[in-house]
């Protein structure tokens, strides 16, 4: 499902996002983003993946930004780039990250974004800022909570509704007071009204992948809710969503956490960096929550609408009722959701055929 009708290849072709949810977007020009980001000096470069690279840049008025420029210009990183300006004009919400303007000026495609002083969520649980040991567990609970509640706004409240697509810590920025933003919209998709799932090319992080996206292409709200579960289980122990085995097998974080949480051994899964400074409910709240996020069947997994409940703890009944739930059973035999991956730590891209399921 493509979201705009036409590949945009001039700037006078790009269709604007709808405004009706805000008027702080604008159209930038190249010459301006230059001069912001020092002609995308490396020196400003914040981050590099495979759509690009993202620059801090500073405007004539002091505001900051962060750019986004798309690496090479192709009818796939067209549609990206699309799909991103057209979903973040629709939406607005305190936990998803604010659009600021594009520019499109010959084969030059930008995004610019309010800038977050504290980069994303990965830098600090195991990347540059980790050894800096910023985020106690007031902060990673306020991060499980805003960032579910910006993806059930995506889930529930957008129109049409909106999934994801690629939950991961990267994605999931912070600004300079910890307040999440949850970012990256170039492989969302809008799912028409009537629709479960949309049947799509499978493009993600390998960890994060819920089975029936992976196996069958087959996305829904529930595949973010999937994702959601691994990444409250980083947020939890500060482990990455795939271990190491060995040369070619590497283990995913639910099937190292289930063992544990059915045994009630929940302390030796915290973050060694919380030195056990951390709310005992809480966390155990956080870890359930997660694994049933994470279970193997699609059906058997909470909405974002419920996930934000349990994550508050308004929903004592139903936490009692998840802690009974059978996957926690002690003497069940296997996980889940046992999916051991071969391959290495890139993005996992396969051609599939486009449609939607009812």
């Amino acid at each position: 499902m493509a979201f705009f009708p036409f590949l945009c290849r001039r700037s006078s072709d790009v269709r604007e996002p709808d405004r009706r949810n805000s008027n702080t977007w604008r159209v930038f020009s190249l010459k301006e983003l230059h001069s912001a980001t020092n002609r995308f000096n490396y020196d400003n470069k914040l981050g590099e993946g495979g759509f690009g690279s993202v620059y801090w840049g500073q405007l004539w008025d002091g505001s900051q930004i962060a750019v986004k420029r798309l690496k090479v210009w192709s009818n796939k990183a067209e549609m990206e780039f699309a799909s991103e300006v057209e979903i973040l004009g629709r939406v607005r919400h305190k936990n998803l990250l604010c659009l600021r303007g594009y520019c499109a000026e010959g084969q030059e495609r930008l995004i610019v974004y309010d800038y977050m002083p504290n980069l994303s969520l990965m830098s600090h649980l195991y990347g540059e800022h980790s050894a800096e040991n910023l985020l106690d567990w007031s902060k990673r609970m306020n991060i499980a909570i805003g960032s579910a509640e910006g993806i059930a706004y995506l889930h529930h409240h957008a129109t049409p509704h909106i999934i994801h697509r690629d939950i991961k810590a990267s994605n999931f920025l912070l600004d300079s007071g910890f307040q999440v933003r949850v970012a990256d919209f170039g492989f969302a998709k809008l799912i028409p009204e009537g629709a479960t799932h949309v049947t799509t090319r499978v493009k993600g992080t390998l960890g994060y992948l819920a089975p029936e996206y992976a196996m069958f292409g087959k996305a829904s709200e529930s595949c973010d809710v999937y994702s959601f579960g691994i990444l409250l289980l980083e947020l939890a122990s500060g482990k990455k969503p795939l271990e190491k085995l060995s040369s070619t097998w590497k283990r995913s974080i639910s099937e190292w956490a289930l063992p544990l949480a059915r045994e009630r051994r929940f302390q030796e899964m915290a973050d060694p960096k919380l030195k056990g400074d951390y709310v005992e409910a809480e966390f155990k709240r956080m870890v359930l929550v997660a694994l049933v996020c994470a279970r193997g069947t699609p059906e058997k997994r909470p909405t974002m609408l419920e996930v934000v409940s349990l994550l508050k703890g308004e929903a004592n009944e139903k936490l009692a009722i998840l802690e009974n739930d059978d996957i926690f059973r002690p003497d069940r035999i296997g996980t889940s959701s046992r999916f051991v991956v071969a391959g290495n730590d890139s993005n996992c891209i396969i051609e599939e055929k486009e449609g939607m399921g009812k």
